[in-house]
């Protein structure tokens, strides 16, 4: 994928999507557009610079994981695509993604912490999985009721 006019026009886009709901990182298919795309906040404190209002939003196209570090960590994550649903998930703690930046250009990055789990639930998103893929069937049972919750009025309503 090249950084064309149509990516260029997506990615404002796709901040401001991501921005409206606070979250810090945003894959296209979360706004129903099938490119390998997706936005994260690059902060050292991504939550922090959320209720600061100091964002810095970056984009980046055709990720492909080239190494994970067999250290894992379980932390919980949440999505925007499943509202009030946050679960224990099981994720390496560092890796290294080659990719595109918003304007073309190659890198690769290390991520490590927060930013590692934040680039792989994103890539995730491009490759059709969200969180509830990443559970075992008895955890799956335990939600449920939060899913039928989000498929009914959009959010989990009860805790």
């Amino acid at each position: 994928m090249s950084v064309d006019t149509k990516i260029q026009s997506l990615i404002p886009q796709m901040a401001e999507a991501m921005h409206r709901y606070a979250g810090i990182g945003l894959a296209a298919p979360q706004i129903g557009r099938s490119q390998q795309i997706f936005l994260i906040e690059n902060s050292a404190n991504p939550r922090r610079a959320i209720r600061q209002g100091t964002r810095n939003t970056q984009a980046f196209l055709n990720p492909v994981i080239e190494w994970r570090s067999k250290t894992k960590e379980v932390d919980e994550e949440g999505c925007l695509s499943l509202p009030g649903l946050f679960l224990p998930i099981k994720r390496p703690d560092a890796v290294r993604v080659r990719c595109l930046t918003g304007d073309g250009k190659p890198v690769i990055l290390e991520a490590k912490g927060l930013a590692a789990r934040v680039f792989q639930h994103e890539i995730d998103h491009l490759q059709g999985k969200l969180i509830i893929d990443r559970i075992g069937p008895v955890q799956r049972l335990k939600i449920r009721k939060q899913l039928k919750e989000i498929k009914e009025t959009g959010e989990v309503q009860s805790a």
